[in-house]
């Protein structure tokens, strides 16, 4: 949508910040810019826990992931914890604390590239049904839901423009991208829900930290590099952004008085995307190896021929999941899918690192850990 979004957010403001997805991948990372701020005495947190003692230590043990120091971590409190599961939104949406709530930060999803039986309950019907119980006992100002920019599809036009209007048959590669466009329509569709999308490209790494904080997506690379080959052409761009900009962004958007729309790509875009060559000589530096000079575009029988030898090139694994994995992401390289951040660079937010700069740091930051064990998070 275009349509001005006009919600002001007052500087001094009086009510509570809610975050969904707290001990996520993105939801831990704006958690860790939020727990250097004044306003954190003001968030509260959603967390998957038993009761509060449990919420406290699970976001602990993800802040430390981003290496938040111990005096900070002290000012996770039981208070901030609001224990529960978008699969049962009606056991937490009574809990007194959501009327204070003035903005929320959805990153509640399952987020898996796998066969999980919970993506639609969650990410569609969970998360309708928690944002009509905030509505029904909140004064909100805004709220912000993470979306993905492959709610396209597989057959949008490239670069993917900045649009909710894609095709009710668009082509998924996985449940999950479907199921994020279709609870954007949902969402779309509670009468005063101050909404606003934001749809980060793919996610890998953090700037400084690499893939300490999580290694999700990176293993993609290790595995094109390690064979040698892969579905997509070596020259291919992809939109990849950090997942520490990804959280500056929205927490800008939460300080803006206004948004002029009510849909944002957060991504590297034509402009800052990389290839995967560029890609392969900035970790070949990082790891004082050569550049691939012998790469090779191939189909997914080629692949399928090679599992003989996944335990001599990948390491450790099971032969039958690294070939979903290729099967899956390969759909989503061969495509070369950029988008377009028009609107963000409108506001005046800053533009993204390219992934060049920092994929050195992911492949450092990843050599103690097999391809195999990387892909957990996204197979789960």
């Amino acid at each position: 949508m275009s349509t001005v979004h006009q919600t002001a957010v007052a500087s001094s403001r009086t009510g509570k910040l809610l975050v969904t997805g707290a001990t996520g991948f993105l939801g831990s990372a704006i958690v860790s810019r939020l727990i250097e701020t004044p306003r954190w005495d003001e968030v509260l947190l959603l967390v998957r826990a038993r009761n509060s003692t449990e919420g406290v230590a699970r976001v602990i043990e993800t802040l430390k992931r981003f290496e938040v120091p111990e005096a900070l971590l002290a000012r996770v409190q039981p208070s901030q914890i609001v224990c529960g599961d978008f699969l049962l939104v009606d056991a937490f949406a009574n809990d007194p604390r959501l009327g204070d709530v003035t903005e929320v930060v959805n990153c509640s999803a399952v987020t898996s590239f796998g066969r999980h039986p919970q993506i639609r309950k969650v990410n569609v019907e969970g998360t309708g049904a928690f944002a009509e119980a905030l509505m029904a006992k909140a004064k909100l100002r805004r709220f912000i839901h993470v979306g993905t920019a492959m709610s396209c599809g597989l057959n949008a036009v490239n670069p993917v423009i900045e649009s909710d209007a894609f095709p009710e048959n668009a082509e998924h590669a996985v449940s999950y991208t479907e199921s994020k466009l279709e609870s954007e329509r949902r969402l779309r569709r509670i009468p005063g829900l101050p909404l606003v999308v934001v749809r980060p490209s793919i996610i890998v790494g953090h700037s400084r930290l690499g893939c300490k904080p999580s290694s999700s997506i990176y293993w993609v690379f290790r595995m094109g590099f390690a064979l040698e080959r892969f579905l997509c052409d070596f020259d291919t761009q992809i939109d990849v952004v950090p997942v520490d900009y990804c959280a500056d962004i929205i927490l800008r958007m939460l300080d803006a008085s206004v948004l002029h729309n009510t849909l944002y790509h957060i991504s590297a875009g034509p402009e800052r995307s990389s290839t995967f060559r560029e890609i392969d000589r900035a970790v070949a530096a990082a790891l004082g190896r050569e550049p691939i000079s012998h790469y090779h575009q191939v189909d997914y029988a080629f692949l399928r021929a090679m599992t003989d030898r996944f335990p001599e090139l990948l390491g450790p694994c099971n032969k039958k999941v690294m070939l979903r994995a290729i099967q899956t992401y390969g759909a989503f390289a061969t495509l070369g899918l950029v988008f377009r951040n028009d609107r963000f660079q409108t506001e005046g937010f800053p533009v993204p690192p390219c992934f060049t700069e920092y994929a050195g740091l992911c492949a450092l930051s990843s050599m103690d850990r097999t391809i195999a064990e990387q892909m957990v998070t996204d197979f789960k």
